[in-house]
């Protein structure tokens, strides 16, 4: 099946050689920031196509040894450098099963560009300090392998749409940049004092929560957190609440939304407003991207955004955002 002229050109080329006919499952893993993205993958998959598919941290995907996996299962797997070990021990597992395997990476030369069938590269900002188009992001790239995956096995073909959408994405990132600049300027300073933040979030967003969560309050500014799903958090996680708890949420778009809402008001009965930073995706300038994907782009308008966000805080708390690790890189054994 032929994809846009605009697709990612590996991506066109590796699903033009898979047999997509023949794919029966697909796995999505990784580990940390990577697998965040896995999760709104799969949310898009499940939305719009009929292949079944699970998510896997690395390390437990090679664990577990899924019974399902083999000749008739893709594995996409992502790590940003390419030498995330687990990953490409993953990677390697999966071809000896007779799997496909796809990794994104922004090495394609890297441990993990070598271990798959099919490496795409892909931009991060982050490496490199200068900023991208979102059209070129981690995000980007998975949203068209999916969206090819659905069009290549009889779901509808909304590759088109879904290249538009993306080729306008960054434009609405900026746009929110300057829709939440107030929110940064409210909460950095006090969420800066503070040991513990919750992040909270549902659906395609939930990804972008568990990442802020552990990548970067975590890893990066040392402060506890948890990712807590809006509809788990009234099933235990919510006694926790009071008035001096703090919590970012991601309120997205879509089928989700409801359990987002719900989630908010019980925090603002019973929590205080200036301890719950709420992330509102229906407040954004989503020109250009079609209604059938907003819910996933959402996530990485939040991520990108809470960028700017978290360097505030790290200025108030004197934390060096991303030299100030202490294991992170620095023991060859982890």
């Amino acid at each position: 099946m032929p994809l846009p002229d605009r697709f990612h050109p590996a991506v066109s080329a590796a699903l033009s050689a898979i047999d997509l006919a023949a794919l029966r499952h697909v796995f999505f893993v990784a580990c940390g920031g990577s697998l965040s993205i896995m999760h709104p993958a799969k949310f898009m998959l499940d939305q719009h196509g009929a292949l079944p598919s699970d998510v896997y941290n690395a390390a437990e995907f090679v664990a577990r040894a899924p019974r399902r996996l083999g000749p008739d299962t893709l594995v996409v797997l992502c790590s940003m450098t390419g030498t995330t070990k687990e990953t490409t021990a993953a990677a390697k597992f999966a071809r000896e099963k007779g799997a496909v395997t796809i990794g994104l990476t922004v090495e394609p030369g890297s441990p993990l560009g070598a271990a798959v069938h099919y490496p795409i590269r892909f931009e991060a900002p982050y490496t490199t300090g200068v900023p991208i188009d979102a059209r070129h992001s981690n995000y980007s790239v998975i949203y068209q392998i999916v969206m090819g995956l659905v069009a290549g096995t009889g779901g509808e073909d909304l590759t088109e749409p879904l290249i538009d959408s993306l080729c306008n994405l960054q434009a609405a990132i900026d746009s929110a940049q300057e829709t939440f600049a107030p929110l940064w300027d409210r909460y950095a300073e006090h969420f800066a004092q503070q040991d513990v933040v919750y992040t909270m979030a549902s659906g395609a967003s939930y990804g972008a929560a568990y990442s802020f969560a552990i990548c970067v309050l975590m890893e990066m500014q040392w402060i506890n957190s948890q990712a807590i799903h809006s509809n788990e958090f009234f099933h235990g996680p919510f006694e926790v609440l009071d008035d001096t708890r703090c919590f970012v949420l991601m309120k997205g778009l879509g089928s989700t939304r409801a359990l987002d809402e719900r989630a908010d008001e019980f925090l603002h009965r019973f929590g205080k407003a200036e301890n719950i930073l709420v992330l509102d995706a229906a407040k954004l300038d989503l020109s250009g991207i079609d209604e059938r994907f907003r819910g996933n782009a959402v996530p990485l308008i939040f991520f990108d955004t809470l960028w700017r966000f978290i360097y505030k805080v790290a200025g108030f708390r004197n934390q060096v955002m991303l030299d100030g690790r202490r294991y992170m890189k620095k023991l060859s054994d982890y």
